[in-house]
Order: structure tokens, then sequence, then C-alpha cells
């Protein structure tokens, strides 16, 4: 009789057990599409303000080599003659310039990067939790970069406006490249540092989305931990 007894609620036991960790084994499929794309939303916005934050600010692009914005091609074989000739305070002042540039421009992104996070669709929330490491860069690029660009332009312009080495880049390039010497995005220091400050933001902030997926837990976050648990 005890022995009978003793199976039964030993049985019974381990039904419990084994109903509870199904319960908490989520699976992507077991996630509702509010609970995914309420996550992802979460996620994304940290790392949008994260990135917006670290590279917003002094050595932010400059100090991280990351996303430290070189030279264009074209310039590289030009920059070691002159610093060859004792002129690489020229080239280094252009190098800084360019950096600083893209750091006083980032912050001008921030509420464009968030309505991209706030307008975002179930299907792009499922995509991304799905998608691998580039899926995160793939949505900002193809929602904010267009937009994004417009406001950095001039921001960038104002400050490479004012070094020399930089106009002369541009005079030369504009030359070039209709012979296809220059890359398209490389026809202007303009655009070039334009362009690559998109890249380095958009790379930081897939590193602050990936950290999140690594460690959901860290976040302090239920939604977070729910919904990134499922997708490990």
């Amino acid at each position: 009789m005890f022995r009978r007894t003793f199976l039964a609620r030993s049985s019974m036991a381990l039904l419990v057990l084994a109903a509870t960790r199904q319960a908490q084994a989520l699976s992507l499929s077991d996630l509702s599409n509010q609970d995914a794309s309420a996550g992802i939303k979460a996620a994304l916005e940290r790392g949008a303000l994260a990135a917006v934050s670290l590279l917003g600010q002094t050595d932010g692009f400059l100090g991280n080599p990351k996303v430290r914005i070189p030279l264009p091609g074209y310039l590289e074989d030009a920059a070691r003659l002159l610093r060859m000739t004792g002129q690489g305070k020229r080239v280094d002042d252009l190098v800084t310039t360019m950096n600083r540039a893209a750091e006083t421009a980032v912050p001008l992104g921030k509420d464009l990067l968030v309505g991209a996070v706030k307008s975002m669709s179930v299907s792009d929330a499922r995509q991304i939790l799905r998608g691998g490491d580039n899926a995160v860069t793939t949505f900002f690029a193809d929602k904010t970069r267009v937009p994004l660009s417009e406001k950095f332009l001039p921001v960038v312009t104002q400050a490479t406006s004012q070094v020399g080495l930089a106009k002369s880049y541009n005079r030369v390039a504009s030359k070039v490249s209709a012979a296809g010497l220059v890359k398209p995005e490389e026809a202007s220091i303009e655009q070039y540092v334009t362009g690559k400050t998109l890249d380095g933001l958009y790379t930081l902030i897939g590193e602050e989305e990936r950290k999140i997926r690594q460690d959901p837990v860290g976040t302090g976050s239920a939604l977070l931990q729910k919904v990134f648990g499922a997708a490990k």
C-alpha cells in the first residue's frame, strides 16, 4: 500500500515537473505576435539609443577602431606622400575632422531611429527575431539610410569645408570619378563621411542588440527575457 502511494506521488511529481519545464521552455512559435513585436521594439530602441549615446560623444568614432572613419581609399596613397614630405599634420587634421563630424551628426538621428522602431510591423519583428547577424542592420538601413543621410550631410559638409585637404580631395575626385577611378560613394569627402557615419551607427546598433540576445536576463526586463530566451 505504502509502495503504491509512493509511486503514485512520484509519478505525479514528475508530471508536474515536466509540465513546468515545458511551460518555461518557450519556442519562437509559442510567442504571440504581440510579445514578439514588443520585445524586438524594446531591444532595438535600447540598442539605438545606446549606440547614439556611445557614438555621439568625443572620440565616439575617432577612439573606436570598429567604427573609426579612415581616409577614402583614393586619398591613402596621397597621404603617404604627404607624410613623407612633412605634411602629416594635414592628413591627421582631416581624419580628426571627419570623425568629429560623424560624432556631431549622430545625435541628430535619434528621433528617426526611434520612429523607425515604433512603426515596425509584426512581420519586421519576426524577421529580425529569426534573422542572422545582419538582420538589424538591414532593417535600419532600409528604413532610415536615406532620411538620415539628408540630416547628416549638412553637418558633415560644414565641418569638412574648413579643411584644406578636403577641398583638394574633392577637386581631384570630381575630375577622376567620371573615369571610374573613384568609387561613387567616395566622389566627395562629404558623401564618404556621411556614408561611413551611417555604417558605424548601424554597426553599433547591431552590437547592442546582440548583447541583449546573448544575455536577456542582464537587461532586467521580463519581456526581453521571455522573447530572447525563446529565440535561443
